[in-house]
């Protein structure tokens, strides 16, 4: 029995102290390590037994940091795609239609999010162990992408082995960041998701000058593009980790499968992405149908993601205020609008224009569906599996809109009908983003 001191306080016998202290309060412990540890290392302990969202401190923003530098590396390469459409039309598989080309970047599209219904239970259940061979084969696929020659050596290098390596790489940054953030989760992972916007100014630029204006050739080009992710991935290996304990039980949870909002958001994600992913890949073909220097159309690429960058850190600051599923609504809806305009910017000013426009309204999306997701569940531990598979649900849209526009393009000849058929699809997603409120607490007009 625990006898008292002096002013009447219980004291802990010598022998019960061990029993008493926490795991967070040893001697040694410095305030970031306590902020970083969980307080119980049981993977099966209960939800109120987790310790809190540290909303910030060292080491949640070097995981944020962390995660960037992947997003850098990996989205915002596949958003130059639009500059390898355009060359590949013209270099080495100038042989295929626009559409067949377009699946290659379709299908890289669809299996980094795709694969994220694996990656994610995975983060969930072991760890960031998951990013390093992802790394490694991230940097191997675009190796062999630079070797390619024929239409099937980039399908399956640049569009199966990249693709795969991203989604390895992707969801489980995004679910080590949302470990770290509640309050300010959503200003968290746009933050991280600029990073690809920052990654897609410097690759068509870089791969624009180097493939049109330079003496490298593609082999070289790409190869260059590799080793600058080399280091970008390196550091990501290290200050990506998990705060919380594994969770040990089922690896997909198909309660999720049961709950209306999570397939509502999976829906609004779904014709968002087909909306959003048109100008990204057929902007700069559409530039030099105008007329636009080959080079110069490249950088419109550039124009949309530096925007994208502004458009996912500002409306993720006001998504922790105002409403996650309000901002991922008004994202999918504005961009949806400013997609079906497309066809009537025909001069250079006006594709610059269009291309700020659409960049900040797009950038909304990734990392809006993404914290949109994370309010499906209340467990922290359960936030990479409810990510991944969510993700990897929507991302079939990617599969759909590039390749069915190239289609479009081979028979009419024109944007028109691809802007159109993107666009409405795109409000689309909006109106279902918005409909999902009435499936919170805080209802169809309130701040969810």
């Amino acid at each position: 029995m625990a006898t008292t001191d002096p002013q009447g306080a219980p004291a802990i016998r010598p022998q019960d102290e061990k029993l008493e202290k926490s795991p967070n309060q040893t001697d040694t412990a410095t305030d970031t390590e306590s902020a970083n540890v969980a307080i119980t290392p049981d993977p099966a302990a209960p939800l109120s037994a987790l310790s809190p969202a540290p909303d910030g401190g060292p080491r949640a923003w070097l995981v944020v940091s962390g995660a960037a530098c992947i997003f850098f590396s990996c989205l915002g390469f596949m958003n130059s795609f639009g500059v390898f459409q355009a060359y590949y039309m013209t270099h080495q598989l100038r042989d295929q239609p626009a559409d067949n080309i377009a699946w290659i970047g379709s299908l890289t599209a669809f299996i980094q999010f795709a694969g994220g219904a694996i990656s994610g239970p995975l983060f969930d259940r072991f760890g960031a162990w998951v990013i390093r061979p992802g790394a490694v084969l991230y940097v191997f696929a675009l190796m062999m992408t630079s070797i390619s020659k024929q239409y099937w050596h980039f399908m399956l290098a640049q569009g199966v082995l990249t693709g795969f390596a991203m989604s390895l790489l992707q969801v489980p940054a995004f679910a080590a960041v949302a470990q770290y953030f509640d309050k300010k989760r959503a200003a968290a992972l746009g933050i991280v998701v600029s990073g690809s916007s920052i990654g897609g100014v410097v690759f068509p630029i870089a791969l624009s000058k180097m493939l049109n204006s330079s003496s490298l050739g593609f082999g070289w080009s790409v190869r260059v593009m590799g080793f600058l992710v080399i280091p970008l991935l390196g550091f990501s290996c290290f200050a990506i980790q998990a705060r919380l304990p594994p969770r040990n039980t089922s690896f997909f949870i198909a309660q999720a499968f049961r709950e209306i909002r999570f397939l509502m958001i999976v829906a609004a994600g779904f014709c968002c992405f087909i909306g959003m992913f048109t100008p990204l890949f057929f902007i700069p073909s559409y530039a030099v149908f105008r007329g636009i220097d080959a080079t110069f159309a490249s950088y419109l690429l550039a124009i949309v993601n530096a925007a994208s960058t502004f458009g996912r850190i500002i409306p993720g600051m006001l998504a922790d205020r105002f409403g996650k599923l309000n901002m991922f609504a008004i994202g999918g809806l504005f961009t949806g609008i400013i997609g079906l305009c497309m066809n009537t910017a025909t001069n250079t000013a006006g594709l610059v224009v269009y291309s700020i426009a659409f960049g900040f309204s797009s950038g909304t999306i990734i990392s809006g569906a993404s914290a949109a997701f994370s309010i499906c569940t209340d467990d922290p531990r359960n936030l990479g599996t409810y990510m991944g598979m969510g993700m990897a649900m929507a991302s079939c849209a990617s599969l759909l809109g590039p390749p069915v526009d190239g289609v479009m393009l081979e028979k009419y000849h024109g944007f028109l009908q691809a802007t159109i058929f993107s666009g409405v699809i795109c409000v689309a997603g909006g109106v279902l983003a918005f409909a999902t409120k009435a499936t919170t607490k805080e209802g169809l007009f309130g701040r969810s």
